[in-house]
């Protein structure tokens, strides 16, 4: 059997030559000084041949692995050199490819998945989409990662992050890589946390429904800022929202209701909004004016897109609260704040959020069980909005 010395001291002839070790693994010595491990085998009744590095970075005692990996898949039925072929076509699947296959899994909503294809297309792609998965290492992603820190996109990045993750995670499971080099969340930047600004004392909230009530501005904009405090929805969810999702004759004895498609709702489930009497109302009013469309807020230029994000945050600007202090999603903090200080179920207050239960059981319990308090609820929000907007007016501090 050969020794790293002798290996060593083989040199180059003017034709190629072979210098046996055991079981069939040999060294092939090139003209040119080349030194190439290789594997003469039987399997199925023919001879082969199995290739399996050059020395010196593939070492002697490596090289006796292999051939005992492969002489251990013969043994199990497997041709090694097959075998190789189908290791070699995993792992030269590209990053992207894998991607994809795992985005078309998921059961996201519309805006969620938008969101994923834009961070992998535009974030994720351009350094790593092409690269096979299976030889993508931790510095690489870091460095992937750096790039949006750089722009002072902290929150970004650990997202990013853990899409890369979660697509590692897939690889695994696929065969396509055997562990996930994402680097830890700890590597990056902390996210600075910032609530959303909003409102949640009574008296304030009495004087911030007087305020919206006197808006004179866009009558799509007006009644969308009547209503975000009435259903407290995410402000995309309200400012997509479609005719077609509200029956505002009573459904039984659902009463009127926002139907909202899983396809719109972040946590891709289906939304149900009881609407109050105060809620009806308005959106009444609306239908005379924007239901000979499909959208209930369309913009002004096109009556096929709806209201842009910042139309809300910019009404409340022009009523005179800045950003620190309410914002269009502040809303929910509001409604969320103020029901629990009344003392109604906190799984009621959290379902009619659209919060995602961490709890299984308990989710699919709630989503059956707890709609006819979830109606009494909000027709009990709506009447004690009405109450504090009738409350003697204060002078706001600037």
């Amino acid at each position: 059997m050969l020794t790293d010395k002798d290996i060593r001291a083989l040199k180059p002839r003017e034709k190629p030559y072979k210098v046996a070790d055991a079981e069939g693994l040999y060294l092939y010595v090139t003209p040119a000084g080349g030194k190439h491990w290789r594997l003469k085998y039987r399997f199925e009744g023919r001879e082969r041949l199995l290739t399996l590095g050059s020395y010196p970075a593939v070492g002697l005692s490596t090289a006796r692995q292999h051939k005992d990996i492969a002489r251990d898949q013969m043994a199990k039925g497997t041709n090694p050199a097959a075998a190789k072929a189908a290791e070699r076509s995993v792992q030269a699947v590209n990053f992207r490819a894998v991607a994809a296959e795992w985005q078309a899994k998921q059961t996201w909503s519309t805006k969620t998945r938008e969101k994923a294809e834009w961070t992998f297309k535009d974030l994720i792609y351009p350094d790593l989409g092409d690269r096979p998965i299976a030889q993508i290492d931790a510095p690489e992603i870091l460095s992937c990662l750096r790039k949006i820190e750089a722009r002072g996109k902290h929150e970004t990045a650990h997202r990013t992050r853990q899409r890369i993750s979660q697509v590692f995670e897939y690889a695994i499971a696929t065969g396509r890589v055997r562990s996930n080099p994402t680097p830890r969340g700890r590597s990056l930047a902390p996210i600075k946390v910032s609530n959303r600004a909003a409102v949640t004392d009574p008296r304030q909230v009495g004087e911030l429904m007087r305020a919206l009530a006197g808006y004179t501005g866009e009558a799509t904009t007006a009644a969308a800022l009547r209503l975000a405090p009435l259903v407290f929805v995410r402000p995309g969810e309200l400012r997509n929202a479609r005719w077609s999702e509200f029956h505002l004759d009573a459904i039984a004895d659902l009463g009127p209701l926002w139907r909202i498609p899983k396809e719109r709702m972040k946590m891709a489930r289906e939304h149900l909004v009881p609407l109050s009497k105060q809620a009806v109302a308005i959106l009444r009013d609306l239908h005379a004016l924007t239901g000979s469309g499909h959208l209930v807020f369309p913009g002004l230029r096109s009556r096929d897109r709806p209201i842009s994000d910042n139309t809300l945050n910019a009404a409340l600007r022009r009523l005179g609260y800045s950003s620190d202090e309410m914002t269009s999603h502040g809303f929910r903090a509001m409604a969320s704040t103020l029901l629990n200080e009344q003392g109604f179920p906190p799984d009621v207050i959290e379902l009619q959020l659209a919060h995602q239960e961490r709890n299984k059981v308990r989710a699919a319990y709630n989503r059956s069980q707890r709609f006819d308090e979830r109606r009494k609820m909000m027709q009990a929000w709506a009447n004690y909005l009405d109450q504090l907007k009738r409350q003697p007016a204060q002078k706001r501090a600037q």
